[in-house]
């Protein structure tokens, strides 16, 4: 049975629709990437499933049950926005949320702790909001989002105002929820992290899903259009070879963009008649080429 599943999901504000017959399912222990430039549609969603609004037609399930108050508490949130206090303490915002999920303030407490020395910062416990850099806060309102060990969490630029490191600590947290069980569906606008978090995505745009289903089959629908040359030393006359379209020169090599791949094995063979190749990929598409090839030329 899938934790979360929208079936021909539609909401209207007035004559403007807003999500227009959307449907997708999130398996447990799934991460699920819903991708849409602003405007698509993509929050809306959420706060379908969230059930701060509804739908007017289609349904919603919840490990196969309707929405209800015992649904509401094996949901969390981590939403784009700061949604916490600034100048309350950390432990008296979170205990405080747990409770309303419906834990045990003792529960809850160990919870924190626990969170909080996984992020290296017990010394946080008693600490304001306010005193914390932003991306502190961030992790503060992840814990928030899943102190209550939630079944369902629903993450909205999940990585926002994190610096590198960060990113890539919160990361290794999200793949342990999904590891343990939990289903995520996870927004954001950065592409390279759906690729290495989802294994399939819808893309919205005005409303329309226009792309849905196994991101590597998704992948295989798309031409391989650029190739990585990694050379010693230069190459001439990449340019004239049939079917390259362009050919930029880097610090590592070449990238070419191609017509189509038979164009390949010319240009290897004339990398190789000329200097050492150290590197020769036909590349796949990246998620972020296949999104602006679906939306972004429609896109206003």
């Amino acid at each position: 049975m899938n934790a979360l599943s929208l079936e021909q999901v539609f909401k209207q504000y007035g004559d403007k629709t807003a999500v227009n017959g959307i449907s997708f399912d999130v398996a447990p222990g799934e991460i699920y990437g819903l991708l849409g430039a602003n405007g698509a549609g993509k929050t809306t969603t959420m706060r379908m499933v969230l059930g701060l609004i509804y739908p007017d037609s289609g349904r919603i399930l919840y490990n196969g049950k309707a929405y209800s108050k015992e649904q509401l508490h094996g949901l969390g949130y981590l939403p784009e926005e700061r949604g916490l206090y600034p100048k309350v303490k950390v432990s008296d915002q979170i205990l405080y949320l747990a409770q309303l999920r419906g834990m045990s303030r003792k529960d809850a407490d160990q919870n924190l702790k626990r969170w909080l020395d996984r992020f290296g910062v017990p010394e946080y416990y008693n600490k304001r909001v306010e005193e914390l850099s932003k991306g502190n806060q961030q992790k503060i309102q992840f814990i928030a989002a899943v102190i209550h060990s939630p079944r369902i969490v629903i993450m909205d630029e999940a990585f926002s105002g994190l610096d590198p490191v960060n990113v890539e600590l919160l990361k290794s947290t999200v793949k342990e929820l999904r590891d343990a069980g939990s289903s995520i569906l996870f927004s954001t606008h950065r592409m390279e992290h759906v690729e290495e978090l989802c294994r399939n995505i819808t893309i919205l745009h005005k409303s329309n899903p226009v792309l849905q289903g196994n991101l590597k089959a998704i992948k295989q629908q798309f031409p391989r259009e650029r190739i990585i040359l990694g050379t010693d030393g230069e190459v001439n006359g990449l340019e004239t070879l049939g079917g390259v379209l362009s050919v930029n020169r880097h610090e590592y090599g070449y990238e070419l963009m191609i017509a189509d791949e038979a164009a390949g094995r010319p240009i290897l063979e004339k990398a190789m008649t000329q200097t050492e190749v150290r590197r020769f990929e036909i590349m796949e598409p990246t998620l972020n080429e296949i999104f602006i090839k679906t939306v972004g030329e429609k896109h206003e």
